[in-house]
C-alpha cells in the first residue's frame, strides 16, 4: 500500500480567532462511543490512570499515523494514509469533534500532500509561519504534541522520522541563523535594552509598575535574562501579589512607591494613569539614595507613565513605547532577512527527506529480491549436502567439487529463471525490447563498464553508510 503525507490545518492566517477557538483540539477527550468504527481496538480499550487520554485521530482504515498540534494561533492534523479519503476523514472527524460539519471548517482550512507538508511542517517548527516570526515556543509545543502521540500508538515509520527531522531542521535553522536573535516585542525590546546597559543581570533588581499582560510578559523575559528579584506595584495590591508570586517576587502598595525605588535598577511602568506617575523631582531623593548608581526607566504606558523630564538626571536612562517601536521595527527586518536563510534551509531538507520517502517504495523490492536470493540458495545447498551424504561413504574432492559446481549451475539458472523469462516475453514487443535490453545489462553491468564504488549513492544525500544493499537492510 502506496502511502502518502498529509497536513490539514489551519492558523491566524487563514482564521479569525473566534473560529480558531471554536476548532482548537486543545483539551477535547472524545467519550468512547465517539470513536470511529474503524478504529484500531487499542483505541477502544479502558485506559489506566495514568495512561494518555485516547487518541482524537485513532488510528484506521484511513489514518495509518496522525500527530495533532493546537495552539492559539494554529490547530494542525499531521496524517498519512492511503489516499485523499484520509483528507477527508480527518475533516469530519475534526468538525464533530467540535460539533460542526466538515463543510463549517473547511472554508479555513489549509491542506498540504506529501512535500509541500514536509515543507510547512519543517516552516512550523523553525518558526518561519508564526504570528511572531523567529519565537522559539512553538518548537516546544510540536514536540509536545508529537509525545502525546507517541504515547498513544499514533505514529509510525513515516512520522516518526518525520518529526525527528523536524526537530533538527529547527535546530539547524536556530544555530545557522539570527533569526531568533533580535527582540520583535515590546516587553522583549525592553529587557534587551536593559541588559545593553547593566550586562549581566544576576545582580539586578526590578519594579513592574503594573500588573497587565505587559508586565508580565516582561516579568518573563526579565527571569529568563537572569534578574535577581522583581517587584510588582500596582493599585490593586491583589493582582500585584498575584503576579508576584507568579514570578516568586515581591508586592508592593502602590501608596510605598517612591520609597522603595532606590532598591531597583530597571523600572518597567505600564499601568492606565490619565497623567504621570513619576516625574525629576520625584527621582532626585531617590538617586541620592542610590549614590547615583544608574537607574534605566521603560515607560510602555499610553498616556506615558513617567515624565520625560526625568531624561535630563544624570544616570537616568529613560525609553517609551515610540523608542521601542523603533527597535522592534528594525529587528524585524533584521529577522525578515534571516528568514530567507531558513527558508533555503528548510528547502534543501525537504528535498532529502523526500529522496527517503522514495526510497520506501524501493525498500520492499530490494528486500524481497534478496530473500528470495536467500531462500533460493538454502534449498540448493540443502540438495548438494544431501547429494553429498546420500551414499554413506566418504567422498574424496572430486567429488565435493563436482557437488559445488553443479550447486552454483542450478542457482544460478534459477535466480535468473524470471528475469530471462521476462525479457523474452518483451522481445516480442519491438517497441519496448530494446528498451528492457539497455535496462538489463545496465542493472547487471553485463558489459563491465567501471563503477565506482558509491555510483548507487545519491549525489544530494551526505556520504554516510555502505551500499545500496546494506542500507536497506538496516532498515534505514
Amino acid at each position: 500500500m502506496t502511502l502518502s503525507i498529509y497536513l490539514i490545518g489551519l492558523n491566524h492566517k487563514t482564521a479569525p480567532v473566534e473560529v480558531r477557538e471554536k476548532f482548537a483540539l486543545t483539551g477535547v477527550c472524545p467519550p468512547p462511543e465517539d470513536l470511529p468504527a474503524d478504529a484500531s481496538p487499542d483505541a477502544h480499550a479502558p485506559a489506566s490512570p495514568d495512561a494518555p487520554p485516547p487518541a482524537l485521530f485513532p488510528v484506521g482504515k484511513f489514518l495509518k499515523e496522525v500527530v495533532v498540534l493546537s495552539t492559539c494561533n494554529r490547530v494542525e492534523v499531521l496524517a498519512v494514509g492511503p489516499g485523499r479519503d484520509t483528507v477527508e476523514a480527518v475533516l469530519e472527524r475534526w468538525a464533530g469533534l467540535k460539533g460542526a460539519t466538515a463543510d463549517e471548517l473547511r472554508p479555513y482550512v489549509y491542506i498540504h500532500e506529501q512535500l509541500d507538508a514536509v515543507q510547512h511542517l519543517f516552516c512550523v517548527a523553525s518558526s518561519l509561519d508564526s504570528m511572531v516570526l523567529g519565537e522559539p515556543q512553538i518548537l516546544g509545543q510540536l514536540k509536545d504534541a508529537y509525545r502525546k502521540a507517541v504515547a498513544q500508538n499514533a505514529t509510525g515509520v513515516i512520522c516518526n522520522r518525520l518529526l525527528h527531522k523536524a526537530f533538527s531542521v529547527a535546530k539547524r535553522v536556530r544555530t545557522e541563523t539570527a533569526i531568533g536573535g533580535s527582540a520583535v516585542s515590546i516587553s522583549y525590546a525592553a529587557v534587551e535594552l536593559a541588559k545593553r546597559i547593566f550586562g549581566e543581570m544576576q545582580d539586578r533588581n526590578a519594579m513592574l509598575i503594573g500588573a497587565g499582560e505587559m508586565a508580565e510578559l516582561a516579568a518573563t523575559h526579565l527571569l529568563t535574562s537572569g534578574i535577581q528579584k522583581i517587584f510588582v506595584a500596582n493599585r490593586t495590591l491583589e493582582r500585584a501579589v498575584h503576579l508576584a508570586e507568579q514570578f516568586r517576587g515581591e508586592a508592593v502598595a502602590f501608596d510605598m512607591l517612591h520609597e522603595r525605588l532606590h532598591e531597583v535598577d530597571i523600572i518597567i511602568s505600564s499601568t492606565g494613569a490619565p497623567t504621570a506617575i513619576l516625574k525629576a523631582k520625584d527621582l532626585k531623593p531617590v538617586l541620592k539614595k542610590r549614590r547615583n548608581r544608574p537607574m534605566f526607566f521603560i515607560d510602555i504606558a499610553v498616556p506615558r507613565d513617567i515624565d520625560p523630564d526625568v531624561n535630563n538626571l544624570d544616570n537616568v536612562y529613560l525609553y517609551d513605547i515610540d523608542d521601542l517601536n523603533e527597535v522592534v521595527e528594525e529587528n524585524l527586518a533584521q529577522r525578515q532577512g534571516e528568514a530567507v536563510k531558513a527558508r533555503g534551509i528548510v528547502a534543501q531538507e525537504a528535498v532529502k527527506f523526500g529522496i527517503w520517502l522514495k526510497s520506501l517504495d524501493l525498500t520492499p523490492t530490494i528486500k524481497d529480491l534478496l530473500e528470495q536470493g536467500r531462500e533460493l540458495g538454502r534449498r540448493e545447498l540443502a540438495k548438494t549436502l544431501k547429494r553429498i551424504k546420500s551414499n554413506g561413504k566418504a567422498h574424496d574432492d572430486a567429488d565435493v567439487e563436482l557437488a559445488l559446481e553443479m550447486l552454483v549451475d542450478s542457482l544460478v539458472r534459477k535466480l535468473y529463471c524470471q528475469p530471462i523469462t521476462f525479457l523474452k516475453r518483451r522481445a516480442e514487443e519491438e517497441d519496448s525490447a530494446r528498451r528492457y535490453i539497455d535496462i538489463t545489462r545496465r542493472m547487471f553491468n553485463l558489459d563491465d563498464e567501471s563503477v565506482p564504488p558509491d555510483a548507487h549513492q545519491d549525489r544530494r544525500l551526505p556520504r554516510e553508510g555502505c551500499g545500496a544493499c546494506n542500507h536497506v537492510e538496516s532498515g534505514d
